[in-house]
């Protein structure tokens, strides 16, 4: 209990010390601020974000998507494409998938660790609502369908999971299978993402099209399971 507690504090602590960093430090303020405007635009500009710190790219694209796990619902997949298009798209995926479960893993560990009222603040009530929602019509196996959903946020569907009875590494296999297809699609549309607007759009076409298929899935399975 006492563990629990301390562990707490602890991780209160480093979110409002972060907090503080950010509002009063004006250098942090613009920096962040500029990651945020880089996720309303395109991989483009997130690619030239990661590829200005030269031979700390692989870390900054690491430390990136790590930030856009903690602060959801940002799209992570902008980060994979980006990384496909500066590392090779199987590189990129490698890249992309580590960081995307450390990221799943933190997002769990805080959720777990400092509840439900901290987890609304982070991501909002109306959004844990919805993921709870997929809980308890799906069960154990809302992890597996939500990663293959581009469009479900991950990073809020890894803090619903730390609300609920989950064992860890019950999350963190299901996490990893559901995410490990989705980034690999990423990654390799994301290689082609190097034409300009019109290729870029085609690419996510590609994604939206890909959702619907697993959607449909993942549907007539669950129907097939009704039966």
């Amino acid at each position: 209990m006492l563990k629990n507690k301390t562990l707490k504090y602890f991780l209160l602590g480093i979110l409002l010390t972060l907090f503080a960093l950010y509002f009063m430090n004006e250098t942090i303020y613009s920096y962040i601020n500029n990651i945020f405007f880089m996720f309303t635009i395109n991989p483009e500009k997130i690619k030239i974000f990661i590829n200005s710190h030269g031979k700390y790219a692989i870390l900054i694209s690491f430390l990136l998507m790590i930030f856009q796990s903690i602060v959801a619902p940002l799209p992570a997949f902008l980060i994979t494409f980006a990384n496909a298009t500066l590392f090779g798209w199987w590189q990129g995926a490698i890249l992309s998938w580590v960081s995307s479960m450390t990221g799943a893993t933190l997002c769990f560990y805080i959720s777990r660790i400092l509840g439900r009222d901290t987890v609304e603040k982070l991501t909002g009530k109306s959004s844990i609502k919805k993921i709870d929602t997929f809980f308890s019509k799906y069960g154990s196996y809302t992890i597996l369908v939500c990663r293959l959903l581009p469009f479900i946020s991950f990073d809020i569907v890894s803090y619903a999971a730390g609300l609920t009875s989950l064992n860890f590494l019950s999350f963190f296999i299901a996490t990893g299978l559901g995410q490990l297809p989705a980034t690999i699609i990423y990654s390799y549309v994301g290689g082609m993402l190097t034409g300009g607007a019109k290729t870029a759009i085609t690419g996510l076409f590609i994604l939206f099209s890909l959702t619907i298929i697993i959607y449909m899935l993942k549907k007539i399975f669950s129907d097939k399971k009704n039966i």
